[in-house]
């Protein structure tokens, strides 16, 4: 959110609306995850957009790393449960443990997670209002990051959070429900929002495949017949694809509070797909958590116009109502797709070797120029950070009848 006294961005506009209002101690966010040296992963991927927004941000480190693993060779301190805690009480005893939000992101191992869920229950405790987004970053893919005794912590932790943003695999390892369908997707859902009391989730990155044949056609991206005359798509060189580029779900699911014992469905569920952009890139994850964060709020009455019939392809932001989290998420979303957009251009002209196991272990600095060269491109497009209206942004659709068998 940015202070109404905020100076503008040549070539912007001058005006304000109500999605980026004068800034309140409330905007105070507290980030608790790692740090690099260089490059930009954990809260160097997380803060430096939230204060482009108008946010101060107080900053813990739960690691203090040279750069992050995908360089191969990394290293540097992690730091230990009673360093967390002395810190949070050295904090709360000068009076500067103050947050309105929480973010805690990479947090590697069970003691350190033990100390920071103490710390939540204590500002919940200090302040119910406390909107608190919770990346439980466990693994991805199938490969765990963290200390396996780290689960049944995170579980524990589900109920004080107001926004989880999981990724696919990770959604399994907390509800333990493999999801292979619709009808896995919705048990999970159920766990979390019914059994773990969570009750905004936040579900990025979603292969399509998955969910393809159960998503309405209006959710579905645009097939080369249904693009527009004289457009197509292309792949990173800008050559045309025989085939269509495989594209990413996201979906955002908000409880509907009692409305379920009434016979109405659990949650309002949205979703949206986005064009896979082809590479590796790190941080991606903490940037778009950082952002919905950022954009999401609980008192303030995000733009509303009509919605558009689920028949239909969902119509401009402008002229739909959207709830706190599909606001949210929607720019959070397009934001996070643009960041990403621009370091693919950057590092498509560097001309970065491919990945190869073997050619990487043969010749170290070949992996090394590669990820310098995918760096997410945040000082470059902070810009995008600052934009204080819908342009550009894609809003999630209501996925009707999700909860229908």
């Amino acid at each position: 959110m940015v202070p109404t006294t905020a100076m503008p961005i040549q070539g912007q506009p001058t005006h304000t609306n109500d999605m980026f209002l004068a800034a309140t101690p409330s905007d105070r966010i507290l980030s608790i995850q790692s740090h690099v040296s260089f490059g930009y992963v954990g809260g160097k991927a997380a803060v430096f957009p939230l204060q482009c927004m108008g946010y101060d941000v107080d900053v813990v480190n739960t690691v203090n790393f040279s750069n992050h693993s995908g360089y191969g060779d990394f290293g540097g301190t992690r730091t230990t449960a009673e360093e967390l805690t002395r810190l949070f009480n050295l904090m709360e005893q000068s009076g500067v443990l103050i947050p309105g939000r929480l973010l805690t992101g990479y947090i590697p191992n069970a003691d350190s997670l033990g100390a920071v869920h103490e710390l939540v229950q204590k500002l919940k405790t200090a302040n119910a209002n406390l909107l608190y987004l919770l990346d439980p970053v466990i693994g991805d893919a199938g490969k765990v990051y963290v200390a396996e005794n780290c689960v049944p912590l995170y579980r524990q932790m589900l109920p004080l959070a107001t926004i989880i943003t999981p990724n696919w695999f990770e959604v399994e390892v907390l509800t333990e429900i493999p999801l292979i369908d619709l009808p896995s997707l919705r048990a999970a859902l159920h766990k979390l929002h019914k059994i773990y009391q969570v009750p905004n989730v936040v579900i990025s990155s979603i292969p399509l495949t998955k969910l393809f044949t159960s998503l309405p056609s209006y959710l579905l991206p645009p097939t080369p017949t249904q693009l527009t005359p004289g457009t197509s798509f292309t792949n990173e060189i800008n050559k045309p694809l025989d085939e269509e580029p495989p594209y990413l779900l996201c979906m955002a699911s908000s409880i509907n509070g009692d409305d379920d014992l009434g016979g109405g469905p659990l949650s309002t569920v949205y979703a949206s797909c986005v064009p896979l952009i082809p590479g590796y890139f790190s941080g991606v994850g903490d940037l778009f958590s950082a952002l919905l964060l950022g954009h999401f709020k609980l008192t303030q009455s995000v733009v509303s116009c009509p919605s558009s019939p689920p028949s239909a392809p969902p119509l401009s932001p402008d002229l739909s109502s959207q709830s706190f989290l599909a606001h949210a998420t929607s720019h959070a979303l397009s934001k996070t797709h643009d960041i990403l957009t621009l370091t693919h251009e950057s590092a498509s002209l560097l001309d970065l070797t491919s990945s190869d196991d073997e050619l990487d272990a043969r010749e170290p600095g070949r992996m090394n120029r590669r990820m310098k060269g995918r760096e997410l491109r945040l000082i470059q497009g902070q810009e995008v950070f600052r934009r204080k209206d819908w342009d550009g942004v894609k809003r999630m659709a209501t996925w009707e009848g999700f909860w229908k068998d």
